[in-house]
Order: C-alpha cells, then structure tokens, then sequence
C-alpha cells in the first residue's frame, strides 16, 4: 500500500470526508470488478458495490491496516454479498438464476458491444456455484491465499481449498467438454 493511500486512510480516520471521497473513489472500480465477476449480474454488483462503500464509511474507524486496504473492500463486499444470499428465501433463489442468466447474457452484451470477445472461462465461470465461483476468483485471479479468503468469507481455510478444488475440476470439465 503506497504512503498516498496510507495517509488518506489516516485523515478518513480523523473524519476527513474529502480523504474518504477520494480512498473511495479510487477504490471502487477495483471493487466492482471483482463483485462483477463474483456475481455475473452488473447490477447486483453496483448494488453490492455502493453498500460496501456506505459500509466502509461507516467502519473506516475500524480499519486497523492489517492487510491491504482493497483486501478489506474485497471483504466487505464478499460478506454483503453472501449475507444477501443468505437472506433469499427459495423463491428468491430461483429468481436469482433468472436474473444471473440475464446478467450473463447483459455481461456478454457489453463485451461483444465494444467488440470484446466473450471469454470461454468467464462462461464457464458463469455456471459454478457462487460459493465456488468467489472461491476461484479470490485464490487464482487475485491472488490470495486460502487463510485470507477464508477470513475473508468468514469460513475454514479447508472449507476454501475444498471449494476452490471442486471448482477448478468443474471448469477444467467444461472447458475440455467445450472443445470436443
């Protein structure tokens, strides 16, 4: 974390809203990157990504600098999201695979849009679980190890090694099905 970053924590801190705006705003496209491939539906992601933030004003008093300031986000949002889901009742779970299907298919819009190519892994990302889709996204494309996102996920290190395992097989499977 660079000394710029470091002191416009400190100032949030000492409630400097200008210091926040600015940490915020910086941020959130790391943010809703991650919520985006977390979740596949851009507007839940923009939804989960601006209660984080609300959430992170809230508790920037309670960031102790234990690990990156993009990690804490990341945790932040991870646990909105899971707690979100917890909260949908079956009916709702239902809706969600209807309203993922429509993220997919708006997602694969906006890449082919700007004449980006739908990638085969995000497609294949797209139908894992989201227990095991944030598991994946969190240990190979960003890179953390599996005591952070366990903390992270609020969840077993052995839980995640599980998850990510079980996740990786089952896109190996479709990506070797895909090209037969």
């Amino acid at each position: 974390m660079g000394d710029r970053t470091l002191e416009m924590i400190s100032q949030a801190q000492q409630g400097d809203a200008a210091a926040l705006a600015v940490l915020l705003r910086e941020h959130y496209p790391f943010l809703y990157k991650y919520l985006i491939k977390a979740t596949l539906d851009p507007l839940l992601a923009e939804e989960i990504a601006q209660d984080t933030m609300v959430r992170c004003m809230e508790k920037i008093g309670t960031y102790n600098g234990t690990s990156a300031f993009s990690s804490w986000l990341i945790t932040i949002g991870s646990r909105l999201y899971i707690d979100r889901k917890r909260r949908w009742s079956r009916e709702a779970q239902w809706r969600e695979g209807q309203m993922q299907e429509q993220g997919n298919r708006s997602l694969r819009w906006s890449f082919e849009s700007r004449n980006m190519e739908w990638s085969e892994v995000l497609d294949a990302l797209s139908r894992l679980s989201s227990a095991h889709r944030m598991a994946v996204l969190l240990k190979h494309y960003y890179g953390y190890s599996y005591d952070e996102i366990g903390e992270m996920l609020e969840i077993p290190s052995g839980t995640v090694k599980s998850r990510v395992a079980a996740g990786l097989g089952q896109l190996r499977k479709e990506l070797n099905e895909d090209e037969v």
